[in-house]
């Protein structure tokens, strides 16, 4: 007897059929991820950076903005990521 989760999984695998990626097409989805990782880390590393000074200097409101800016472009950047790869997912 299979439980509601396989169930579940079986019906979305027949309404959604898997895709089929070429190999070329896994190579541009892998470079996506290095690049967008690398961003990711520089934007982090800059904004850390930045966080720890404001944080030393006692600046609580400057710290809540940089705090702010970091989720949001990290976000942003993972967003951006995501829109390529589905790009490159669609195009084949």
């Amino acid at each position: 007897m299979k439980s509601a989760y396989e169930l579940a999984m079986e019906r979305l695998n027949q309404s959604e059929p898997k895709i089929k990626l070429t190999d070329e097409q896994r190579e541009q989805l892998a470079a996506i991820d290095e690049k967008f990782k690398a961003k990711i880390a520089e934007r982090e590393l800059f904004l850390t950076d930045l966080i720890k000074k404001a944080t030393a200097e006692g600046n609580f409101v400057e710290l809540q903005e940089l705090e702010t800016q970091k989720t949001r472009e990290i976000a942003s950047l993972k967003e951006d990521c995501e829109s390529e790869k589905e790009r490159i997912r669609s195009s084949g």
